[in-house]
């Protein structure tokens, strides 16, 4: 890459645009990516002086901002290629990131059939599969032979996605299989579509949401799915590509909203510095509101804390441990769910196994503070005359906290699913503030049950 870039400033700096041209039509597409992140101000130009076919191909893999940033800065005529090539699904992805004003003069640029389209497809909800399909597809009837489909498809396969299926439908348009192309190219030419259907056909409905399209593409082994409407009728593909591009974004979007900000609409570094803090600012005041809540706790517990002071030390271990633990839970619950691994539906079997896990991981951190007490105790007195009560509050506390926090976060994001909320907003940092409020209240509790009489 810092080859690349060299030579791409030295053919900048000798305003070599004929070079420049062959240069850069010879790259792959994606290094030519990689040169506009490293060389964002170039970026226009790069795109104004590759070939149309491969100005396209880069332009569609460019994140929405770049994409956004480019298309402002080019000439009208490249705009208008630019706009017409694109597939309808890339093209709807870049009108669905733009302001309204900017997608209106786009669209101009467009033919009336595509503009017709454009508009159908921004139409459906925004994350919604209706947003991903792209209309060109090859479809074929029952009836045809294997012929006329090898003719149909050299006739109309250079506009359609993708050629790896072919889709059966009858007169009415209604969806009745797909069949993959190696079917076909390895059968007799006088061979019946009708024979070559097997009925095992999975298709995915224009209404459904792009999450539920990215676990139906990884349950099975498709390079593309048809998109049809409530009456069955075929609207469109969906190809692996772009299923790919949106499993990245949810993925990005929930590590983000699991470290506890609002998922980022652009790259960290692109991003307005101030919009950022606007994204960052409202979890941490809400935490922030939480965590006072623990001095609140603190207080009521404060004339036991005043008569045994060796309680207080122990209050960043036992905190830590159980938002450690909701931390753990929490993540790995988001994060099968995301797999579809685990539903609501699976909440009790979800926690029992909690339960049993977070019990065993509180022992064995319980004797390990219990261990912990003991050690120290046969070298300073600094736990008293009573170091096993001492001893056995942090040792029963740290099973308390730690099973409350696997519980709490195991649940909540099932609990924020079932009423239609994000459970990846249940992050790590609200389940540990959430378990440090109520850690506090099991370890004094339990202090003051254990030492009642003796320290307290």
């Amino acid at each position: 890459m810092k080859e690349m870039v060299e030579q791409i400033e030295l053919l900048l700096e000798q305003e070599d645009n004929t070079q420049l041209q062959e240069y850069l039509n010879n790259l792959n597409i994606s290094d030519v990516e990689e040169l506009i992140d490293e060389l964002p101000e170039h970026g226009p130009l790069f795109i104004e002086t590759l070939s149309l076919n491969r100005a396209v191909n880069v332009f569609r893999i460019l994140d929405s901002p770049t994409q956004e940033r480019i298309i402002k800065k080019l000439s009208g005529q490249k705009v208008a290629d630019l706009i017409n090539e694109l597939p309808p699904d890339d093209r709807t992805a870049l009108f669905s990131e733009l302001h309204g004003d900017a997608v209106q003069k786009l669209i101009l640029h467009l033919s009336p059939e595509d503009r017709k389209e454009a508009l159908s497809l921004l139409g459906y909800e925004e994350d919604s599969v209706g947003r991903l399909m792209t209309p060109d597809y090859i479809a074929v009837k029952r009836t045809w032979d294997v012929t006329r489909v090898l003719s149909h498809i050299r006739r109309y396969g250079k506009n359609s996605e993708t050629i790896d299926v072919i889709y059966v439908i009858d007169e009415n348009g209604l969806l009745l299989d797909d069949i993959r192309i190696r079917e076909i190219l390895l059968v007799k030419p006088e061979t019946k579509v009708s024979d070559l259907m097997d009925g095992r056909l999975i298709a995915l409905s224009a209404s459904d949401p792009q999450e539920e399209a990215i676990n139906i593409f990884r349950m099975n082994n498709r390079t593309a799915l048809p998109v049809v409407d409530n009456e069955n009728i075929l609207l469109g593909i969906v190809t692996v590509d772009d299923i790919l591009w949106i499993a990245n974004e949810e993925y990005t979007e929930d590590i983000q909203k699991i470290g506890g900000t609002e998922a980022l609409d652009e790259p960290y570094l692109d991003i307005n510095l101030f919009r950022l803090v606007k994204k960052r600012v409202g979890w941490l005041i809400i935490l922030f509101l939480g965590e006072m809540l623990t001095a609140t706790a603190m207080g009521f517990f404060e004339k036991a804390i005043e008569k045994a002071v060796v309680l207080a030390l122990f209050i960043p271990l036992i905190i830590s441990s159980g938002g450690n633990s909701g931390s753990q839970a929490s993540t790995l619950i988001i994060q099968a769910m995301a797999l579809g691994e685990v539903t609501v539906a699976d909440w009790w079997r979800v926690m029992r196994r909690e339960l049993l896990s977070g019990l065993m991981l509180g022992l064995t951190l319980g004797v390990i503070g219990f261990m912990r007490i003991y050690i120290w105790t046969m070298f300073s007195p600094i736990y008293g005359a009573h170091w096993i009560l001492v001893g056995l509050t942090v040792g029963c506390a740290l099973v308390g906290v730690v099973l409350w926090g696997s519980l709490a976060g195991s649940m909540l994001p099932l609990i924020l699913k079932k009423l239609g909320a994000d459970p990846a907003t249940s992050s790590a940092p609200f389940v540990a503030t959430l378990v440090d409020v109520t850690g506090l209240i099991i370890y004094f509790t339990i202090a003051v049950m254990l030492m009642r009489g003796t320290l307290l």
